[in-house]
């Protein structure tokens, strides 16, 4: 099997490898070494350009060191067999990005950089402000937290808490005002609520949800469109797009949500957040007003990856993770992708396994593997029974409400929850069947320390005025990305590495039962943004 990683193996890799680990370290030895002896060496960046080894190594004498950053992108283009050219785009501790690109090339030794140029830039922008209205909150935020946390590693964080959770003294309106309105006071919070506010957090408000959770859209027909703050035109994603929206606006600082099949995942691909959907059942659901029970899971949204390790573990049980030795991808699950995001991608990827070179060493290349699917039948038939088993499980949690209020769901959502009515009993035991031995070949597939890494979504985030038909598009090919944790019951993390043109696309993680800490940890990088909390 061809893989888009081979441009990048052996000994070009280990060099690059040594490269990172000599610029962090400041080697100046070994910064030498890695540039070819001789005159006609060049090294670039913003101000000059220095020609020869001997100068590129009398500038290197005389500064203290490169800045700290980590790698987000890594492209490779092999010239030939003994020359390639590599970019990396990087992001330094105050958010500030850059682009180092360098020739390589071997004769009859080891492979050495000919040509480097370095550039650095201003932080990504974040796009425009949007207005905190009820597209964004179904209770915003006043002069007081709607409850305030105590002392704890999470102190002084404002969480935004999707409209299905109970918080004291609220009702639970679930994305619907016929809901909203037959919903009573919440004498108490939900136990994901409980537990945030213990570890010191403050509920700031109540976020916005699609209807039910039973959409990825972040579009909703009775309160509006939730705002993307990285693209104006662009929809944010759902179901937990209220939390989404106000975490990427700055609202709020932590986003806690519900996945049941990519709804923590694809607002968090769309709006450029890190994003994790906890393994199924690991944290209480009490207080929650759910879809799917087989597949509902809790999550969380931050714009940083240390306070995200910081809420899910005020969520989790405490479990030791293991580190990642391995990292697996499926080509006809990258192939869904949009392809102008296909090669960023592959590079974001290929960055995560060299993001430890300059401190603990490279991880092996990513590895390509086929998914091996239940009587042949491919990620098609994969889909189509998550979707029975999801719409029948939706139908009995909610199908007396949706029959009682013919008129109050929209009709895309409606006609999600009919489907699930008709479902015979033969075609959902099929159904479970087949997920259960998917899941237990993706289960297989993820031993401790190895992880599967494919898109979040299937495309960049959709304008709001796209027609109907191409949405459904990027949702069904989202889905068939998506369902994969969802019907395993695992641990998925979505990290903000992936591009198309401007816009972000995540990058899924995707590790075996219980494996939380495991993904939380590896994306735990001290350089990976400046923003904390």
């Amino acid at each position: 099997m061809i893989s888009p990683f081979d441009d990048l193996d052996g000994d070009l890799r280990a060099a690059f490898a040594r490269y990172e680990r000599a610029l962090m370290a400041n080697d100046l030895a070994e910064l030498d070494a890695a540039f070819a002896d001789g005159p006609r060496t060049i090294r670039g960046d913003a101000s000059t350009a220095l020609v020869g080894h001997d100068a590129i190594a009398e500038f290197r004498a005389g500064r203290a060191g490169a800045p700290a950053r980590s790698l987000v992108r890594v492209y490779v283009r092999r010239l030939g067999p003994d020359a390639a050219v590599i970019v990396a785009e990087t992001r330094r501790a105050d958010g500030t990005h850059g682009i180092q690109t360098q020739v390589w090339e071997r004769g009859l030794g080891p492979w050495e950089v000919t040509v480097a140029h370095v550039s650095g830039g201003a932080p990504p922008a974040r796009g425009a402000d949007v207005v905190p209205d009820q597209s964004i909150w179904r209770v915003a935020p006043g002069d007081r937290p709607l409850a305030v946390g105590g002392a704890g590693p999470l102190r002084g964080a404002r969480v935004a808490v999707k409209d299905l959770f109970a918080v004291a003294g609220q009702a639970v309106g679930a994305g619907n005002p016929a809901w909203l309105a037959a919903a009573p006071v919440e004498s108490g919070h939900a136990a994901a609520v409980a537990a945030l506010l213990s570890a010191g957090a403050d509920i700031t408000g109540i976020a916005a949800t699609d209807e039910l959770a039973f959409s990825l859209s972040g579009v909703n027909i009775h309160y509006g469109t939730t705002p993307n703050p990285l693209a104006s035109q662009r929809i944010s994603g759902g179901s937990s797009s209220g939390p989404a929206a106000a975490v990427a606006a700055g609202l709020a600082d932590i986003g806690l949500g519900t996945d049941t099949a990519g709804s923590i995942r694809v607002p968090a691909s769309y709006c450029g957040l890190y994003g994790v959907r906890t393994t199924h059942g690991a944290v209480a659901r009490d207080g929650l007003v759910g879809l799917a029970p087989s597949f509902d899971a809790v999550g969380v949204l931050t714009r940083d990856p240390d306070l995200l390790a910081r809420a899910a573990a005020a969520l989790l049980p405490v479990r030791q993770g293991h580190p990642v030795t391995a990292v697996l991808v499926a080509p006809e699950l990258t192939e869904l992708l949009e392809p102008a995001a296909r090669e960023s991608f592959s590079a974001a990827v290929q960055a995560l396994t060299l993001r430890d070179a300059a401190t603990r060493g490279e991880l092996p290349p990513p590895r390509a593997v086929s998914l091996d699917y239940p009587d042949g039948g491919g990620l098609d038939a994969v889909l189509a029974a998550f979707r029975t088993v999801q719409a029948a499980e939706a139908w009995r949690t909610h199908g007396e409400f949706v029959a009682g209020h013919p008129d109050a769901l929209a009709p895309e959502v409606a006609a999600r929850f009919r489907a699930g009515s008709h479902v015979d009993p033969a075609a959902e035991s099929a159904a479970r069947q087949l997920l259960d031995e998917m899941s237990a070949r993706l289960r297989g597939l993820l031993p401790p320390g190895t992880v599967l890494a494919l898109p979040s979504a299937s495309s960049a985030a959709p304008r709001c005025d796209a027609p109907a038909d191409a949405v459904e598009t990027v949702r069904q090919n989202t889905l068939r990305l998506t369902c994969l944790a969802s019907l395993a019951g695992l641990p998925a993390l979505s990290l903000p590495m992936a591009v198309s043109g401007t816009l972000p696309i995540g990058v899924s993680l995707l590790a075996g039962p219980g494996e939380d800490a495991t993904l939380l940890e590896f994306a735990r990088t001290p350089f990976a943004t400046g923003a904390r909390v």
